[in-house]
């Protein structure tokens, strides 16, 4: 297996404690625990190892998203990232099907892992219509085989902020289903909708179908680094819990413990509720300083997620770009080229709404300079 770079983390990783404005973060203001529980109540917690699948409660719980499951339908993994990699190695190993069908713009770790892994990519794209990113049905037709082991889907999306439809998902589904596909779907943001309602998911779309999610983005609790994968297919699951037995083994006992209480249905409602609170309050303050710049800048704004992405006119690139503005104005943004979309930034505004009008300006500043 010979090792991608993942461009887009190891620039966060470098710089995002370094500069003055982070504005290539994707998450919303992290919750402090003490806004989860009274920190007493923890004196008590065994710190051993626990059901390294996920604890049952903690299991039952996530599993009430999804019509139909119980806890046999998920597992937890650590984060997202592990859920996206387990699955990826997982089909992998189809020597029948080695080709991967990727959405692109896209988190570009199911895209690296693939090819790491020896799969054939293949990506069919977002498209900027001039209203919306809607997914081109006709590309992904034209592209899926009998060699496709799975079709890759990131919903609502990252780095765009678009947010599928129903018919889109259900067709997707359909699609893939024909063709003897599965479809992963990263649904790390729902929950996140600025207009308050709830993006639908592909688990209702497909039979195939490998739904991964994360504590990370809409729960604001990255933290706790506590992501699954919901599975109609119990088989499925059970098989998945094989490889985790070689990634990570188990969640933490702490964290397994306080994912449960994110998961009671008051504290869910309020943290949700708080997420997209920060997003319209935030989302103000951008569409004022794109306002302010439409000369230099056009974008389709987010329906959900802490993120967008945005075309900037001017000759240079993104990468570039971003590091003439640590350099110069310690602001870091995420380049567009490392979602394979040159003359893109994707700009993070769920954090420090205070620094938020200060770093977009310095961007504008160096843009126009």
């Amino acid at each position: 297996m010979k090792l991608e770079p993942f461009e887009l983390e190891r620039i966060q990783s470098l710089w995002e404690n370094v500069v003055e404005i982070n504005l290539s973060e994707s998450g919303v203001e992290p919750l402090r625990l003490s806004e989860l529980v009274d920190v007493e109540d923890l004196r008590d917690i065994r710190l051993g190892y626990t059901q390294t699948n996920g604890s049952v409660p903690l299991r039952r719980l996530i599993s009430k998203q999804y019509e139909g499951a119980d806890e046999k339908n998920v597992i937890v993994t650590n984060g997202g990232s592990e859920a996206n990699m387990v699955t990826v190695w997982n089909l992998a190993r189809e020597e029948d099907r080695r080709e991967i069908l990727v959405m692109l713009p896209n988190y570009m770790q199911i895209w690296g892992y693939a090819g790491m892994m020896g799969l054939k990519r293949e990506a069919f794209w977002l498209k900027n219509d001039g209203t919306r990113w809607a997914v081109d049905l006709e590309e992904l037709k034209s592209k899926i085989s009998s060699n496709t082991v799975a079709v890759a889907i990131c919903n609502p999306n990252n780095p765009t902020g678009a947010v599928m439809r129903s018919d889109e998902l259900r067709a997707i589904g359909e699609i893939a289903d024909d063709h003897g596909a599965w479809v992963i779907s990263d649904e790390a943001y729902r929950g996140s909708e600025l207009d308050g309602n709830l993006s639908p998911t592909m688990w209702n779309y497909a039979e195939r179908v490998l739904v991964t999610n994360t504590l990370s983005k809409s729960f604001a609790v990255p933290g706790l680094r506590i992501g699954w994968i919901a599975a109609k297919s119990r088989e499925k699951i059970e098989e998945l819990w094989a490889y985790t037995d070689y990634t990570s083994i188990a969640p933490s006992a702490l964290s397994d413990h306080l994912a449960a209480i994110v998961f009671e249905e008051e504290m869910h409602d309020s943290i949700i509720d708080r997420t997209r609170h920060i997003l319209r309050e935030n989302w103000r303050v951008v569409e004022d300083w794109l306002s302010d710049n439409r000369d230099i800048f056009t974008y389709i704004p987010p329906e959900a997620s802490a993120i967008f992405l945005i075309r900037y006119k001017s000759d240079i690139d993104s990468i570039q770009l971003a590091e003439l503005l640590i350099r110069e104005k310690s602001v870091l943004i995420a380049p567009g080229d490392h979602f394979l979309m040159p003359k893109h930034i994707r700009l993070g505004y769920g954090h420090h709404a205070d620094k938020l009008p200060v770093g977009l300006e310095r961007i504008a500043e160096v843009l126009r300079a």
